[in-house]
């Protein structure tokens, strides 16, 4: 069974896309056989569509995103607008279903770590059944530190020693994000501090090396 990646954030719009999509290609171009899921998608589906476009149609587009909901909210709160119900033992069983296939299954949330999901569960819930390694995607600015820390407090303990923190660089950097990484590894060491340089939208499945290192860290036995 193939290791799961679960990539969660700080937030809504941080940048989780973008990640999955850029470690797909990694994996790709060095021969692993990855998959790239986002189960969760509410007020569109752009985004498990750039992850179908990263793995080059290794997944349908419903096998990435199987849950898809109008309504721009949480992905709950659009659910029981339509009617609809998500459980985590169905959620389970999807990725379950594909992670047969492959060495790494990366999973990207919705939301922040802990955003409502479906009925009781968050992706903290997710990453704990799945003993899955998270990572989390910070905007790189005044108040990463604090940001990054909370989600990764909140993380169960058994996954957060194995847990990865990318800060996204920002339009206008200033002194903080010169600083955050370096302070950032006083806590949780400089080997799981990565770097992304921002993106615009149209180059978020561009191949790169700029996550080669978070790449290994992730294929590392803990």
């Amino acid at each position: 069974m193939g290791q799961i990646v679960f990539i969660t954030g700080t937030d809504t719009g941080v940048g989780k896309t973008v990640v999955a999509c850029r470690l797909a290609r990694h994996w790709r171009d060095t021969g692993v056989k990855v998959a790239a899921l986002k189960p969760f998608c509410s007020g569109g589906r752009e985004d498990a569509v750039a992850l179908h476009e990263a793995l080059g149609g290794g997944l349908s587009l419903d096998e990435i995103n199987p849950w898809h909901f109008r309504a721009p909210l949480a992905p709950l709160l659009s659910a029981r607008l339509e009617g609809r119900r998500v459980l985590l033992s169905q959620a389970t069983a999807h990725v379950q279903r594909v992670r047969r296939n492959f060495d790494i299954v990366l999973v990207e949330g919705a939301g922040g770590l802990l955003s409502p999901l479906g009925e009781d569960f968050n992706a903290r819930d997710l990453i704990a059944a799945w003993r899955a390694k998270p990572v989390v995607v910070c905007p790189n600015r005044l108040g990463a530190v604090n940001q990054s820390l909370l989600v990764l407090a909140a993380l169960p303990p058994r996954v957060r020693a194995s847990a990865q923190v990318v800060l996204v660089s920002q339009p206008r950097p200033d002194l903080s994000s010169r600083t955050n990484g370096e302070l950032l590894a006083e806590f949780l060491g400089k080997e799981r501090i990565h770097f992304l340089a921002r993106l615009k939208q149209d180059d978020r499945t561009r191949r790169t090396t700029n996550l080669s290192s978070l790449a290994r860290a992730l294929r590392a036995r803990t």
